[in-house]
């Protein structure tokens, strides 16, 4: 590892440890050259399938941009960030267990859906009337009727 003081090319590693989230490893280093410690983190690097938009453009998938509908969806419900980031981790597993080099976009948007379904009743309603382009209360009408049904069905499970 390359000194951000010297910029010599020689480093020793001094102590590692994960980060607080688990996801990172975290190098306590020391340049051989002029002594100054420094710090560096690795994290694994995972090539994620590029989306197939609807009009059949490509597009990178962006994790800030699906957290951003995830609270958009939610904004002002009682849904913890905690929760919200397990959602978007969630699909991004799913994502890379596709294994897919392009995928399209719908098939996230239904795992979206899928997840606020299970999140909250109204950030899902919310999240339906733009992705599925409600035109009319009648449509509206029927996804909350879905809900009522399938919430009935549990309860007599």
């Amino acid at each position: 590892m390359r000194c951000p003081f010297c910029g010599a090319d020689d480093s020793k590693v001094i102590d590692s440890r994960l980060s607080t989230e688990g996801d990172a490893i975290r190098r306590r280093r020391s340049c051989v050259e002029c002594k100054e410690r420094f710090t560096t983190y690795e994290t694994a690097e995972l090539s994620l399938p590029r989306l197939i938009k609807s009009d059949k453009s490509r597009a990178v998938f962006d994790e800030n941009k699906l957290r951003s509908g995830f609270l958009k969806a939610l904004e002002k419900r009682p849904v913890s960030i905690d929760a919200i980031d397990t959602a978007v981790k969630g699909i991004v597993r799913q994502l890379i267990a596709t294994g897919e080099r392009e995928v399209e976009s719908r098939l996230v948007g239904d795992w979206v859906m899928d997840a606020l379904r299970e999140l909250d009743e109204v950030a899902y309603v919310r999240f339906a009337s733009v992705y599925r382009s409600f035109q009319d209360v009648n449509a509206f009408r029927e996804v909350i009727e879905g809900m009522e049904n399938r919430n009935k069905d549990k309860r007599e499970d």
